[in-house]
């Protein structure tokens, strides 16, 4: 079903694609009937008005209705179910919830570690000043938990022993949590699978099946997803309760946002480096994201832009988990403005002002492009997306080009010095490949400084075990000294004695000067 009224309702099981208009003037939380605890921390924080998907799922989720809710990301999927969530635990006895007990009662299932940080941060905002009651009558904040593996798991399990009401969560360390009886999945009375697809993409399927088969039948169960690829729509109709399928579009949109001006450049390897300098010297340019196909190359961006003065940070798989954490946080909060991430890694980064997206290494497939691009032109902000194309990769451009209908299947030929790239993307003239002294960057090992309590070593260890001083050598400390003869003068008084020959019988003795 397809409608121009944003709040059309839709019969279970139907699909109901909404076409908001651009002048359509969305609902606050409030006049959607949002608790008001939760409105109050959401307008603290300068959030009043619902965006499409969050304006579609609200009624339906507020009253514990399953759903499967469609939109690209950058649209607001996250408020669009964790808004019900809060809503729905703060009020547990009005909605239906058998009473907190400190126990969870909400999960939220998501694919990465980076988006299970995002989440738990947007879930937390919204529930700041929010206040639950336990069965006991004890009045306590809302608490919120993060479960993902790259952790340590004793602080983990000690908040879950502490008591948590909604936990955020990677399907392996969930898994393994429940099963060692740290997690208590009996309970939970609201349960969000979130980036459907990607967690498919990423092989946790059969994990995502054994914990919701741990669930209590008797539940809400909200399935939000970019595509749907078919094994999503088996999983949907197999735990799913006549969802209504609901998917967010605004007039004019197409499958990559209308509002990122998209440029692709043939570029040669060798160039990249400094075409992606210059760019980053663009009028305009904000936080920017850049974009690798495999980790050495991100590592290797990362590293060549810090040389060249820029303050930059990297995410990918070879980085620890507290490295990793450490970049975003640092990206996020405006400490750097240049962020390099492999696809995997960049999955859950959820950054509203990013300004430009630089596809250094072209992407693989259709999907790949339009998730690198969605970083920019979010929330109804204008964005940039450069995509380098090297000349081994054209076809696998081609492909991409034809799939979305960018109608730019032949990439112009480009150099960091051509004049087109510098009109088109607003490069000063006077720009070059480096912008300052070398910058450091977050994640590459500082040489290990020499302990200062150390002495320099000044002797060296000779054949016999005897030392000397750096100034002696070895065989003139192994000659002895005779008849009052300084160490280390050869004496022909004094010859040095023949080494003893051990045999294989463990017998010695010292061959003959004819079996030499």
């Amino acid at each position: 079903m397809t409608t121009n009224s944003p709040v059309a309702d839709a019969a279970d099981g139907d699909v109901q694609t909404t076409i908001v208009p651009e002048d359509h003037t969305s609902p606050t939380f409030a006049e959607l009937g949002v608790d008001p605890a939760i409105v109050a921390a959401l307008t603290a924080d300068g959030k009043t008005h619902t965006f499409a998907i969050q304006e579609l799922t609200l009624p339906l989720a507020l009253r514990g209705s399953d759903l499967i809710g469609q939109a690209r990301t950058g649209m607001g999927k996250t408020y669009g179910f964790g808004i019900p969530m809060l809503h729905r635990l703060r009020n547990a006895e009005a909605s239906g919830i058998r009473p907190l007990d400190n126990t969870p009662r909400a999960l939220v299932i998501v694919p990465t570690r980076e988006l299970c940080v995002q989440v738990t941060e947007d879930l937390e905002t919204a529930a700041k000043g929010v206040d639950v009651t336990l069965a006991d009558g004890t009045v306590r904040p809302l608490k919120i938990t993060s479960i993902y593996g790259g952790r340590p798991y004793e602080h983990q399990i000690e908040e879950l022993q502490g008591g948590v009401d909604l936990v955020v969560g990677t399907p392996g360390r969930l898994l393994d949590l429940a099963q060692q009886g740290h997690l208590v999945l009996g309970k939970v009375a609201v349960l969000v699978l979130d980036e459907a697809d990607e967690m498919l993409d990423l092989g946790f399927l059969p994990d995502i099946e054994r914990i919701m088969g741990a669930l209590p039948a008797d539940r809400q169960t909200m399935l939000f997803s970019a595509t749907m690829p078919g094994p999503i729509v088996t999983l949907a109709r197999t735990f799913l309760n006549r969802p209504t399928h609901i998917r967010a579009e605004h007039a004019n949109d197409s499958a990559v946002h209308e509002r990122t001006t998209q440029y692709v450049y043939r570029a040669h390897a060798l160039d990249k480096a400094e075409m992606t300098a210059r760019i980053l010297q663009a009028e305009g340019r904000g936080a920017t994201m850049i974009f690798t196909r495999t980790k050495r190359t991100a590592q290797k961006v990362a590293d060549d832009l810090a040389e060249r003065g820029f303050s930059v940070g990297a995410v990918h798989g070879d980085l620890g988990q507290v490295a990793r954490e450490k970049s975003l946080n640092r990206f996020r909060e405006g400490k750097i403005d240049v962020l390099v991430a492999t696809d995997v890694a960049a999955r859950g980064i959820d950054v509203d002002d990013v300004t430009h997206v630089i596809n250094y290494q072209c992407p693989d497939d259709e999907k790949t492009y339009v998730h690198r691009i969605g970083r920019t032109g979010r929330a109804g902000r204008t964005g940039v997306a450069i995509t380098f194309v090297d000349w081994d990769e054209l076809h696998r451009w081609e492909l991409i080009d034809k799939a979305l209908k960018l109608d730019m299947p032949e990439p112009v030929e480009t150099y960091s010095t051509s004049d087109h790239l510098r009109e088109e993307l607003g490069i000063p003239e006077d720009a070059n490949g480096r912008v300052g002294a070398p910058a450091r960057s977050e994640e590459r090992r500082e040489p290990r400084a020499p302990r200062a309590d150390r002495p320099k070593r000044e002797r060296r260890r000779t054949r016999g075990g005897k030392t000397v001083s750096s100034e002696q050598t070895p065989a003139d400390a192994a000659a002895p000294a005779a008849d009052g003869a300084p160490a280390g003068e050869e004496s022909a008084a004094a010859p040095r004695p023949r080494r003893r020959r051990r045999r294989r019988s463990g017998t010695s003795s010292a061959p003959a000067a004819a079996a030499e």
